[in-house]
């Protein structure tokens, strides 16, 4: 999954959601130094619905950043913007997420997109696993968790993915870019850009 990006500008996707009514427009951007995801998602939740615009930036190594979101509902806006400091130490504005310390992933739950973060920078080989610590952004409430996460590389183009000891598990297919092509039972890819 070494693909470049740079050479052809973003990378356009649309994933539609398949639990419930949604769809997601994505671009993944290359940066000088890293790497932007940015997504507009438009969902029904506990059948409300709610549009969550988004933008992660990462470091070359796939490492997050920052993060930028933005939620609206007929009950109005919020906002979160998130910072993750070279000692791995997330902070929203002048104040530490604490118990986030040592995660390098963020898992925006709304979207498949941040599951390319893991297996980007894990780069693992077919047959291999490795656990992450990812942190685990709930929408449509903001609220910030840690998620014990494992990814297992199955061929290659699918990894199973593990998430609360277990508890969920999921096949994910992916294209060279490392981003979802289908994750049952929540998206499918639609649309894309050419490669």
């Amino acid at each position: 999954m070494d693909v470049d990006v740079s050479r052809r500008g973003p990378r356009a996707l649309v994933w539609r959601r398949l639990l419930s009514p949604g769809s997601e427009y994505f671009e993944l951007r290359a940066r000088p130094e890293g790497w932007e995801l940015a997504g507009s998602v438009v969902l029904v939740d506990n059948g409300l619905p709610h549009f969550v615009e988004y933008t992660v930036t990462t470091n070359a190594a796939w490492e997050t950043q920052a993060v930028h979101v933005l939620r609206r509902s007929g009950e109005g806006e919020a906002r979160l913007q998130l910072r993750v400091d070279a000692e791995r130490c997330w902070w929203k504005g002048d104040e530490e997420v604490v118990h986030l310390r040592g995660c390098l992933d963020i898992d925006v739950a709304c979207t498949p997109s941040t599951n390319t973060l893991p297996i980007r920078r894990l780069g693992l080989e077919v047959g291999q696993a490795a656990d992450v610590r990812a942190a685990w952004l709930r929408i449509p409430s903001l609220a910030l968790e840690v998620l014990p996460q494992r990814y297992t590389r199955l061929t290659q183009t699918r990894y199973r993915y593990e998430s609360n000891a277990g508890r969920f598990v999921a096949e994910v297919d992916v294209d060279a870019h490392g981003l979802v092509t289908n994750y049952p039972p929540g998206w499918e890819r639609i649309a894309v850009t050419g490669d």
